[in-house]
């Protein structure tokens, strides 16, 4: 079984992040187990408290990481870039300095937001961290999630079939880069 786990960037109860990533979830083939892995616990990152004792969530999420074969993004746009919730989770699983949970996991990247923009600016930041923590990133297609706050009905299905077309396309994508690093 290959493991995904989705992150979200929004840390809302009702995030549309978090439900396009279980929206997603569902497009991947069998043989394939995607989850969302929480970060909205995790305290902010502080090498001095990672030091010696480090928090249990540090832990635990750098160890959900490890058991992932792969890692879907799913992120609003804050100010043109990524959330901090995302950042700090990206560096907590970043540490201890060389022991890297991101390290050599295929990724990839939806951005969204209510504008016409659909989150560009936060697409584009998270792929020059992804780089540096050594994670493959999908270049193609991308995905900009215009007016996502209209996108999925109330089961979480995409209410266009022509993006549900284009997100499973994404998924198909995703899944063959994958399969190079395994």
């Amino acid at each position: 079984m290959t493991k995904v786990g989705i992150i979200s960037g929004s840390l809302r109860k009702e995030s549309v992040s978090t439900k396009i990533g279980k929206s997603v979830a569902k497009l991947f083939p069998a043989g394939y187990e995607a989850e969302i892995i929480e970060i909205g616990n995790l305290p902010l990152y502080n090498e001095d408290i990672d030091q010696d004792n480090p928090p249990a969530e540090y832990t635990a999420f750098r160890n959900k990481l490890k058991e992932m074969d792969a890692i879907l993004f799913v992120t609003p746009e804050y100010n043109r870039s990524i959330t901090a919730a995302l950042k700090n989770a990206l560096d907590v699983g970043s540490r201890p300095y060389g022991q890297s949970s991101w390290d050599g996991k295929p990724a990839a990247i939806i951005s969204q937001s209510p504008g016409n923009l659909g989150g560009f600016g936060a697409n584009h930041h998270l792929r020059q961290p992804l780089v540096f923590l050594n994670m493959p990133v999908l270049q193609q297609p991308e995905v900009y999630l215009a007016d996502s706050f209209n996108l999925l009905d109330d089961n979480g299905n995409f209410k266009n079939d022509d993006t549900a077309k284009f997100m499973q396309s994404f998924v198909d994508a995703f899944v063959e880069l994958i399969k190079k690093y395994q």
